[in-house]
């Protein structure tokens, strides 16, 4: 080989020839070497070349230019500086972002082959040439409109055998491809803002960030690599070899393996939240475990007429098998039935013909005050009476119409306070505690309608981030013409109160559309990731999702 002239490895892998310049006289015959063998294939370290060409160096080495001068990925040089790291002091990588430009892959075609417009333009004959043909050209259609706005070419409509595409001048200068030539060649400046964004706005051209390592010399550098033990072992300590072999010191920061687990789904957290709130507010859990209910439980028990709307098939899942409930307490049956039909304990009732079958049709339950319903029963057979608080969290059915916020599923919290002279008041109060235990602290109370409390309250909450009153809640006190048949004493009042699981689980997770919290399209890695649940704390949802 003459002198002068020295193989490397250029950036597509294979070996050329190259006249060195007066600036690679500075690199030792043995960086040459090394560079050679990584050419050959060599079993040479990436970390061991860096090393060697740090020592060479004045202050230190960019990972890109380095990579660039070995002829191999970045991505290798990047290993290597952070295995190096691992090392100890050897090695000081600073991590940089630098900004540039490079063509797309249509920008690199049009570099060498020439800009669409040009091609366009290049493949019309003096005698010109059909607009039909012309456009069935692979660059005809965006170079036709090009080169008719840089005003290269000229359509006349009147040519008997249809539109003709003429040439309006002799020659034109490829602009487009001089200046893609000119970001190639890494002369990216040279380019004004306005020819840049240009050739952005046809996707030929891309802003990247390139993130390389500064490598300089640690205060424990050597271009001899020595693994550092992880493990006293045994042996060492027999022997006595320990005392000369370097240990990698341990790291008391970094973070363990996490051991594999189950995890908890944001609506069972929210939920054991709220549980724990009415368990320290005295209340005691109702038995929930029957999602089938008869009518009776369900409706007539509540004082809810057999004709109300809300018994229909259209809002309410009938079961086919079983069919009817077949066990009713009859005497707590038969006051209901006359508490409907004629009316008692100083009301004049509905008036209608109470039915037992309409009673007995099973059903899966609407609300979980079925539930309350029972409990108020068995409370009431108990002598003398004793004030009671109870809640129940629990899943409920309705015949709703799917969309982001109503499923025909969904989870019932209830809150329940019998006791003796319990007035509107006491009720206003106790939502007040309660939900400022949950961190909602402005609250409003509008009257409201429900066939089983009187008076009846829907309660409204601030949304700070939707800046507007919402509902999150409704309330009311028992009417007697429900607590009355069971049995309960003149003078005792039931107040009561319920709200769903999942809105405020929706706003706390960030989540807009419940079928991504409940149901088959349920992302795991969303149950996975959900952090713990703290209702007196700010939600704070992603910043790409509005809370629902």
């Amino acid at each position: 080989m003459e002198p002068g002239w020295r193989w490397e490895l250029s950036a597509v892998h294979h070996l050329r020839l190259r006249r060195h310049t007066q600036d690679d006289d500075t690199l030792s015959p043995a960086l040459r070497l090394d560079t050679f063998k990584m050419a050959m294939h060599s079993p040479v370290p990436v970390a061991e070349l860096l090393l060697r060409r740090l020592e060479a160096s004045d202050g230190g080495l960019d990972s890109a230019e380095l990579a660039a001068e070995l002829g191999m990925e970045h991505q290798a040089v990047v290993g290597a500086v952070k295995s190096l790291q691992a090392l100890g002091e050897v090695i000081e990588a600073e991590l940089r972002s630098t900004k540039r430009w490079e063509l797309t892959a249509e920008g690199e075609e049009i570099a060498r082959e020439g800009s669409h417009e040009a091609r366009v333009f290049r493949s019309i004959p003096p005698e010109g040439l059909a607009q039909s043909e012309l456009m069935r050209l692979p660059s005809g259609k965006v170079g036709f409109s090009k080169a008719m706005s840089n005003k290269w070419i000229r359509v006349d409509k009147s040519a008997a055998d249809g539109p003709r595409v003429f040439r309006v001048v002799d020659s034109m200068e490829d602009e487009v491809q001089r200046r893609l030539q000119l970001v190639q060649g890494g002369q990216a400046e040279k380019l004004g803002e306005k020819e840049r964004s240009e050739l952005r706005k046809r996707k030929l051209l891309a802003e990247v960030t390139l993130k390389t390592y500064w490598v300089s010399k640690g205060s424990a550098f050597s271009t001899s690599i020595s693994k550092q033990e992880t493990e006293l072992s045994p042996e060492m300590i027999s022997s006595g070899s320990w005392r000369d072999r370097p240990f990698k010191p341990y790291n008391f920061l970094a973070h363990g393996v996490l051991p594999d687990s189950g995890h908890l789904h944001p609506l069972l957290k929210v939920r054991s939240q709220f549980r724990q709130i009415f368990l320290e507010m005295g209340f005691t859990e109702m038995p929930t475990d029957n999602f089938i209910e008869s009518s009776f439980w369900n409706f007539d028990a509540l004082f809810q007429p057999q004709q109300h709307p809300a018994r229909d098939q259209h809002d309410t899942f009938f079961l086919r098998d079983p069919a009817e409930a077949l066990q009713l307490p009859m005497d707590y049956v038969q006051r209901v039935k006359r508490t409907h039909s004629q009316g008692g304990y100083g009301s004049q009732g509905y008036k209608y013909t109470w039915k037992l079958d309409e009673a007995r049709k099973n059903l899966l339950r609407t609300h979980t005050t079925s539930a309350s319903a029972r409990a108020l029963y068995r409370l009431a057979q108990k002598k003398p009476f004793t004030p009671v608080k109870y809640f129940s969290i629990d899943r409920v059915f309705r015949n709703e119409t799917l969309d982001a916020t109503h499923l025909a599923e969904f989870h019932q919290i209830e809150g329940v306070v019998a006791d003796h002279g319990l007035t509107l008041g006491h009720l206003m109060g106790i939502l007040r505690e309660f939900f400022t235990k949950l961190g909602i602290t402005q609250l409003r109370f509008k009257p409201a309608y429900n066939p089983y409390t009187e008076p009846s309250m829907e309660v409204f909450s601030y949304h700070q981030g939707l800046k507007k009153w919402v509902e999150v809640g409704n309330s009311g006190v028992f009417r007697p013409e429900m607590l009355l048949p069971m049995g309960l004493p003149e003078n005792v009042s039931v107040i009561a109160w319920g709200l769903s699981l999942e809105r405020p689980t929706m706003i706390k997770y960030g989540i807009n559309n419940i079928r991504d919290l409940v149901g088959h399209k349920v992302n795991l890695q969303m149950v996975y990731d959900s952090p713990l649940c703290r209702l007196d704390a700010e939600p704070r949802p992603p910043p790409t999702q509005e809370a629902a």
